[in-house]
């Protein structure tokens, strides 16, 4: 049976990403919507054949599965079985044999973490090491080293989670756009919090790239992926890469290594 076009899926807490990859393993079609844990698979269905509809693009015929938000991995697995007639391959630490988890307890590693080792391989043909800063609910700094080793990393809260507990806990203060302004220095309210909530922000993830490559015994490169990462494009002085579709990618490339 063909195994194109692969389904590649990746489901955050906050947002699930898909693509659908060629023969050439090429990146067709992407998308992003939001993560909806009350969908059930016939509701996942509907939702993928809408977009498959909309971009005029065919069925998938394969399908490879990240997920991190229990239960839309299981049923968007199911809903892939029942009205395709797709069995995905569900990403774990259990079923990498050529990947080395070098953590304390390896099984614990996210999927999405994985797929990001995976979606790194490009930029460690210069380098020893890697690190994908992925911005999302949370911002994940995953070391990745050469020989497919996941390291270990940094968990973050993420920007707009940190924002929202601000908003949450300090009533008059107005919710804003989370975009870098002209200045540091504030001149209202909403330019004040532009500064501390983006610039702030920027200024952690250098902070913690530095603290990371200084424990490395080489020079390692950092890659941006994430939501959150194209406001942070250009305030951030340590990253040197930008990869919107890193961990889609990753996840195509995890699919056609096994």
């Amino acid at each position: 049976m063909p195994a194109f076009p692969l389904l590649a899926v990746d489901i955050g807490n906050t947002s699930t990403v898909l693509g659908l990859a060629d023969e050439t393993l090429t990146l067709t079609h992407t998308w992003r919507v939001r993560t909806n844990r009350d969908q059930l698979p016939d509701d996942l269905a509907l939702q993928l054949q809408g977009l498959l509809t909309l971009a005029g693009a065919q069925p998938p015929r394969a399908a490879v599965l990240s997920s991190v938000a229990p239960p839309v991995g299981q049923n968007l697995a199911l809903a892939l079985r029942r009205h395709f007639g797709i069995q995905p391959f569900e990403v774990s630490a259990t079923n990498l044999p050529d990947v080395r988890v070098e953590l304390d307890i390896p099984d614990a590693v996210g999927a999405d973490r994985l797929c990001n080792l995976f979606g790194a391989g490009k930029y460690l043909d210069r380098h020893e090491y890697a690190v994908v800063v992925d911005f999302g609910t949370s911002t994940n700094f995953d070391v990745i080293g050469r020989g497919r080793r996941f390291i270990g990393g940094v968990l973050a809260t993420g920007a707009q989670v940190s924002a929202d507990a601000l908003f949450a806990r300090a009533a008059k203060l107005p919710r804003i756009a989370l975009e870098a302004p002209q200045t540091a220095i504030g001149k209202n309210t909403t330019h004040a919090l532009q500064s501390g909530l983006v610039y702030g922000y920027a200024e952690m993830v250098d902070g913690l790239l530095r603290r990371i490559r200084a424990e490395l015994p080489g020079p390692a490169v950092a890659v941006a992926t994430g939501g959150f990462a194209r406001t942070v494009e250009g305030l951030c002085r340590e990253i040197d890469h930008y990869d919107d579709t890193l961990t889609l990618r990753g996840l195509v490339e995890l699919w056609a290594s096994r």
